[in-house]
């Protein structure tokens, strides 16, 4: 039997946690600060960790619990960034089964009760290690009256004692707790360095990868290490051959680059009927609706981000071109689209029909990309042009009964020399009275 299926396969975002602090990915700050700390004897009592999911929180916590603990392959060494990973306390913490090191899980240890027991558990001294540690993963599930009643052993703890804070919800938890901790930003990993950290497992594994394939995927892992290995662990167990980008695309349920780049051109070059043709191609080939215009909305924010001096070292190669062509539109028909989109989506989530929901935008999108922008209106009415669109004619009215036109009719409503009689007499006799005052001609 082979040995990996007999022993159980281990998961790439297992296999490769960080061992050691160089291996912690798009983290410099939090090691140098960490490092200068551990150096100059200014470690902190109390850490909290913030990020969003997979950018090595609770691997940051274990590497410092080694680190603080480790004496060394000999038993005579000091604190230190690069714990030696061979040692009894190196080894135990690894495995999770160190008498010192608790990691407690607070989304199901949210009560008094269990804040109680971490406070009792303080007043001991650590059994074998140099720092009694207690890693607090999910600290924001916590309830209230937890945080207050681990306040003050916060404040003021002994000193063989460190406490680690893990959460992704840092206003979560109360100001009072994170004014007693120092505090430590975990930055989403940036995609390039994350593609080439996926290349480098790649080669590690014989997993064949399309450096555009691993662009994607450092992509959609949104800065996420974790998510990262995921879906790298995913294609390479979807295929075993090339790993495209083409393969990632439908694994994630979105439409190939290609297919992307081919509808937002056919809208914004007023072709509905190319538009849609595109999109049917898309979700034939598995891609969601609402994948498909979140790919349109990323297209439009890389091509307004060149449009406004951004650089295009970012894009891959098959998608620079276009993308560079949809820059030179400008940044006003842009931002127009990127609003329509950014509304059309969110009508796609809720729609009872996505794919009509999303064929209706497509529609509204190539109907916009005909009509001026305001510098085009403004420039039309500064040259004396009409800006306004050509209203159709109204037909004549034809009453079925009209009575007939008088015979004065050129003289309706055309205004009389003729001043009105004086008030209290007939118009008979005003006209009388004025014809009686007209000057005669003279024989």
């Amino acid at each position: 039997m082979n040995d990996d299926i007999q022993t159980g396969y281990r998961v790439l975002a297992r296999k490769y946690r960080p061992d050691r602090f160089s291996e912690l990915i798009g983290q410099e700050a939090l090691v140098r600060t960490l490092g200068n700390a551990l150096s100059l004897g200014r470690l902190a009592h109390a850490f909290v960790l913030t990020g969003v999911r997979g950018v090595g929180k609770t691997s940051t916590a274990r590497l410092l619990a080694r680190g603080l603990n480790c004496i060394g392959p000999d038993g005579t060494g000091d604190a230190t960034l690069e714990p030696c990973g061979k040692c009894e306390p190196c080894v135990a913490i690894a495995a999770s089964r160190h008498v010192d090191v608790l990691e407690v899980d607070a989304a199901s240890h949210t009560g008094v009760d269990d804040a109680r027991d971490i406070i009792e558990g303080v007043g001991y001294r650590p059994v074998s290690a140099r720092y009694k540690i207690y890693i607090i993963d999910e600290v924001h599930m916590m309830s209230k009256s937890a945080f207050n009643a681990l306040l003050k052993t916060l404040e003021e703890p002994p000193d063989n004692v460190k406490f680690i804070f893990a959460t992704t919800e840092i206003r979560k938890v109360p100001v009072t707790i994170l004014s007693r901790c120092q505090r430590f930003d975990l930055r989403r990993v940036d995609s390039d360095v994350l593609a080439a950290h996926l290349a480098s497992i790649c080669t590690h594994e014989s997993i064949n990868a399309d450096p555009e394939a691993l662009s994607v995927i450092s992509r959609a892992a949104e800065g996420s290490v974790r998510d990262a290995l995921s879906l790298l662990d995913q294609a390479a167990a979807m295929t075993a051959d090339q790993i495209s980008a083409d393969n990632i695309a439908a694994m994630l349920g979105r439409p190939g680059r290609t297919d992307s780049i081919a509808m937002l051109d056919a809208a914004m070059s007023g072709d509905a009927a190319g538009a849609l043709d595109a999109l049917a191609s898309a979700h034939t080939n598995g891609a969601e609706p609402e994948m498909a215009i979140a790919d349109l909305m990323d297209l439009i924010h890389r091509a307004s981000l060149i449009a406004a001096g951004g650089s295009a070292d970012s894009l891959l190669e098959a998608e620079r071109a276009p993308v560079t062509a949809l820059a030179d539109m400008g940044i006003a028909r842009l931002g127009r689209a990127w609003q329509m989109l950014l509304k059309g989506h969110a009508e796609i989530t809720t729609a009872p029909q996505p794919m009509a929901a999303a064929e209706m935008l497509l529609i509204r999108l190539a109907h916009l990309a005909n009509m001026p922008t305001p510098a085009d209106i403004i420039g039309k009415l500064g040259r004396g042009e009409d800006a306004a669109p050509t209203a159709a004619a109204k037909p004549a009215s034809t009453p079925a009964a009209e009575s007939p036109a008088p015979e004065n009719a050129a003289q309706v409503g055309a205004p009389s020399d003729t001043p009105p009689p004086p008030a209290g007499m007939s118009a008979a006799a005003g006209n009388a009275v004025m014809a009686q005052a007209e000057p005669r001609a003279e024989p």
